[in-house]
């Protein structure tokens, strides 16, 4: 075969040239969809799979230019360049990519992808949700890149087994639907992570928190509190996550427990555990909980669970009770008092015998704070609560609010404007504080907001 710069390389072995066609028309002078379709399935045959799948993107979309401009030739189809370089690009993105997703992956500015079936796709930009123009060129292709994506990670999707959570190599996180379950084709839902991982105080300065929050979520990393972090789908959690794990000491040995891996820690001694789903027969399933029950045994200094969903959260709680300081899990919740019931729905799931009051104390001297995030209307993710989990007066679990963001109000850019207001009272853990030398610092900072 030829070196890379010659059209001949990902050509199948001994392909014979087709019959020229007949000349083109004047009323064919404009192509129409359907022949470039034709073109496009043309090409296809002709390419040598094995050979194109050792070629980079560049490479390969140059020889596959040149291909297709060799196709249009002998078969007397007029093309304009433009369409020659899109034809290449598609095919590019099909053989080496995720086909019509593929641009959108590659837009820093997208957030979010929601693919509901073939012909509707939509993005999230900037909070808001548009719907795009790209379509898919059939249900087969929509089908053939969901499984794509989810064997990336050693996963399937198919009728069999129409419900899977992976992530693609860039971190983004997906999940899909499968028909018979997804009745108008397969829904893929992929939650992009920014290549820059921001901080807390950059978040301040992007209108996500005051710096008074900033700086006592800082404090509480620094101290080793353990944290959770409540919000509902899209609002933030793993951000708010990301940006707070920065603050953890490079020397610590931090065990992390994910659905799908998708958090994206900075520091050097990181142990990422992934779950796995059953096998064809059924077995070999791990879940969160064996996961969780096993990572105390890797000798952690701390625990962070990507999402609390399950009977998980009680082995969570034990682990936060028993030495494993500044642990971190999220769960969904509406308010941080949610989080707290939500907590203890969980525990009960995998715990029914255990007393609604034991369960109750274990939370109370297991978690610090609560840290609400909140995707508003005007798309905006914020902090709208930061509670403290004071203790239990006798059923109840009291929670002390250390912040707490209202509303002043929209400005002429759509924006909600607001404030973070502290009452200002000391923590129950203010001792925790004081031993690691922050306690002044916190009091300054709830007073400042």
């Amino acid at each position: 075969m030829g070196t890379f710069g010659r059209r001949s390389e990902i050509l199948q072995p001994a392909t014979a040239p087709a019959p020229a066609g007949p000349s083109p028309t004047p009323a064919a002078s404009r192509v129409t969809e359907a022949a470039l379709s034709r073109l496009r399935a043309q090409v296809m045959e002709q390419i040598d799979p094995v050979v194109a799948g050792r070629l980079a993107g560049p490479a390969l979309q140059a020889q596959l230019r040149a291909l297709v401009h060799d196709v249009a030739d002998r078969e007397r189809v007029e093309i304009s360049g433009r369409d020659e370089l899109q034809i290449a690009e598609e095919l590019t993105h099909d053989m080496v990519g995720y086909g019509p997703l593929e641009p959108l992956l590659q837009d820093d500015s997208i957030s979010d992808i929601m693919v509901n079936g073939p012909n509707r796709v939509f993005v999230e930009v900037r909070g808001k949700v548009h719907m795009t123009d790209v379509k898919f060129q059939s249900m087969a292709q929509l089908n053939a890149i969901a499984q794509k994506m989810a064997a990336t990670v050693g996963r399937r999707v198919d009728e069999s087994s129409p419900l899977v959570d992976c992530r693609l190599t860039d971190g983004s996180r997906v999940n899909v639907v499968f028909p018979p379950l997804a009745i108008d084709g397969a829904c893929i839902s992929i939650r992009k992570f920014a290549k820059r991982k921001a901080d807390l105080r950059e978040l301040a300065a992007g209108g996500s928190m005051s710096p008074g929050v900033a700086l006592v979520l800082e404090i509480a990393a620094r101290s080793r509190l353990n944290v959770v972090i409540s919000g509902g789908t899209g609002s933030g959690k793993t951000t708010m996550m990301n940006a707070m794990s920065r603050l953890v000491d490079h020397g610590e040995r931090i065990v992390t427990i994910e659905d799908a891996a998708e958090l994206q820690l900075q520091q050097p001694h990181v142990v990422r555990l992934e779950t796995r789903p059953a096998n064809l027969e059924g077995k070999g399933e791990i879940n969160q909980r064996d996961l969780v029950k096993n990572a105390l045994r890797m000798r952690p200094d701390r625990i962070i669970v990507g999402e609390v969903r399950g009977a998980e959260a009680f082995d969570m709680l034990q682990a936060m009770n028993t030495g494993h300081d500044g642990s971190y899990c999220t769960v969904h919740a509406n308010t941080t008092r949610d989080a707290v019931t939500r907590i203890e729905n969980m525990v009960q799931m995998g715990q029914t015998s255990l007393p609604s009051r034991a369960i109750r104390t274990q939370i109370a001297s297991a978690v610090d704070l609560i840290v609400q995030v909140e995707r508003m209307r005007d798309g905006g993710r914020r902090v709208s609560q930061v509670s403290e989990v004071a203790g239990l007066e006798g059923d109840i679990i009291t929670m002390n609010e250390v912040f707490t963001f209202e509303y002043e109000g929209e400005g002429t850019d759509g924006r909600i404007r607001g404030r973070w207001t502290s009452p200002g009272m000391r923590p129950g853990f203010y001792d925790r504080l004081e031993y690691f030398g922050l306690g002044e610092a916190w009091m300054r900072a709830v007073r400042e907001g």
